[in-house]
């Protein structure tokens, strides 16, 4: 018998504690055929990106498992008076198309605005939207959202305690700024990473060398000057 790749989970929601089923993608699915700079996967069967966010049925409480599983009293009159007193009932528990899936991240993402989660999540939202643009080669729209979320991140990276340094999240505003034609930005960025001998993580001072080489050609093969941090 052949395996099914969804399967579904028991979730408490968060504003109205009612309890509700949600699908998730098996692990054995999950390995992506290929994966762009910015860590957007693409997968042969179903995209486990579609399900990450888990909508009540009930209420229309849109969350993701790293929302913070608490609400208060002053967060859930917010979102009754923003969302739920508008919201018709309707199960998002099952299978997702490409437009089910942009439907629930929107969703997502107005609740993390509503009441005020953090902008490490607003900025995952933001930039999931943009991937799923990128999916449907809509342009406009991936770039839109693209700044969206390289502006959270960088709010993010600006107010958040930083253990360290995040050298994934300075990665990622390097890559988003090149992806936004920000080229000066990003070569700022990559090098902070490359040079900042805090940074242990390997992984990312590799991809920051490799974003800044390409850069550096694409920058030279397009007749621009060239950064500081570039010449010589």
């Amino acid at each position: 018998m052949e395996l099914e790749p969804l399967y579904q989970i028991k979730v408490t929601c968060s504003h109205c504690e009612a309890v509700f089923s949600t699908s998730r993608v098996r692990q054995s699915f999950k390995r992506a055929i290929r994966t762009d700079t910015d860590f957007c996967g693409y997968y042969r069967a179903e995209n486990p990106d579609y399900y990450v966010v888990r909508i009540c049925p009930s209420c229309g409480f849109a969350s993701t498992e790293n929302f913070n599983p608490k609400i208060n009293d002053m967060q859930r009159s917010r979102f009754q008076e923003v969302i739920g007193k508008r919201f018709v009932q309707r199960d998002f528990g099952g299978y997702r198309d490409w437009n089910t899936a942009l439907e629930t991240y929107k969703l997502g993402l107005l609740c993390a605005q509503t009441i005020g989660e953090k902008d490490r999540i607003v900025a995952s939202l933001l930039h999931h939207i943009a991937w799923l643009y990128r999916y449907q080669d809509n342009k406009e729209q991936e770039q839109r959202f693209l700044k969206y979320s390289l502006d959270s991140y960088i709010r993010v990276y600006e107010n958040e305690d930083m253990q360290g340094s995040d050298a994934r999240l300075m990665y990622l505003i390097g890559e988003l700024h090149r992806r936004t034609g920000n080229n000066n930005d990003a070569v700022k960025w990559f090098s902070r990473v490359i040079n900042d001998k805090r940074i242990m993580d390997a992984a990312m001072i590799r991809a920051c060398r490799e974003q800044w080489a390409l850069l550096r050609e694409e920058m030279l093969n397009g007749g621009q000057e060239l950064p500081e941090e570039m010449r010589g």
